[in-house]
């Protein structure tokens, strides 16, 4: 029997990806059925989510922008999933034309989609990349020169780590090898909110999907920076940070989010 037919004949169901449940959040259209599914079985859990992928793009939106009118040309978004309409390589060729932008993904479905809507840009590069093994995914970059500043962007990726896969020593080992000058740009699935709905979802996610989902606390969140200086108004929700609009409660966020630079004296590693 071939494996992509179940006894009865009809398909099996496709494994639910991280990447394409966040582009169903995000009202996209690169998503399946069984990612579809299981988000809206979250959502009648924590209803927020929606707004809360939303806000969190928005957050990057700024985030970008101020780092890009600060003089950085060089961005690494590690764990980018799936293309949208405002991404990195987007807001910077309207605010810093000639900036280079690097998408950095393990996932296959990510990397063949993002390739194929990314291969005209002579200053965009997609590669394949594991967070987890830091060295190898520097090593293996195109197009960044990383003696000079790289803005790294962590979106909404380190809580799809386990404790076990040592995520602030990945950071660590990420922190260490930028140039001084550098920027970390991250977000993170809030853990110390009033939100059993939000634990129950995470823990559906983890098991339906076989990817972790961890939300951490402000102090872990925190730890992410290391050494690096966190800019005003420091490690906040998403809608907090630097808001052009109406501010949405905590809640209704969930994510916390932060930039922060690296000291222009500082060694690289």
């Amino acid at each position: 029997m071939s494996t992509k037919e179940r006894p009865d004949g009809r398909q099996p169901a496709r494994r639910v990806s991280p990447a394409r449940l966040y582009d169903y959040l995000l009202d996209g259209k690169d998503n399946y059925q069984s990612d579809r599914d299981l988000a809206d079985r979250m959502l009648q859990l924590q209803p927020w989510l929606t707004v809360a992928a939303r806000e969190n793009r928005a957050f990057v939106g700024r985030a970008v922008r101020w780092l890009a009118d600060r003089g950085l040309r060089q961005f690494l978004d590690i764990g980018c999933g799936l293309p949208g309409h405002d991404d990195v390589h987007r807001i910077t060729a309207r605010r810093a034309p000639g900036t280079r932008v690097v998408y950095v993904d393990r996932d296959p479905f990510v990397l063949t989609h993002a390739r194929a809507l990314l291969a005209d840009g002579e200053e965009v590069r997609v590669a394949a990349g594991d967070l987890t093994r830091p060295r190898e995914l520097l090593s293996g970059l195109p197009l960044l020169d990383l003696t000079r500043p790289v803005a790294v962007v962590l979106s909404a990726v380190l809580h799809h780590l386990a404790d076990e896969d040592r995520p602030h020593e990945a950071v660590a080992e990420l922190r260490d090898a930028l140039a001084p000058g550098s920027a970390l740009l991250l977000s993170h699935l809030a853990a110390d909110l009033d939100d059993p709905g939000g634990r129950k979802a995470a823990e559906l996610f983890t098991g339906e999907s076989g990817v972790p989902l961890v939300p951490r606390d402000r102090a872990e969140v925190e730890a992410f920076f290391g050494d690096f200086r966190l800019v005003d108004p420091g490690l906040v929700f998403t809608t907090q940070w630097r808001p052009t609009g109406p501010v949405r409660p905590p809640e209704q966020a969930l994510l916390y989010a932060g930039v922060a630079l690296a000291d222009p004296d500082r060694a690289a590693g």
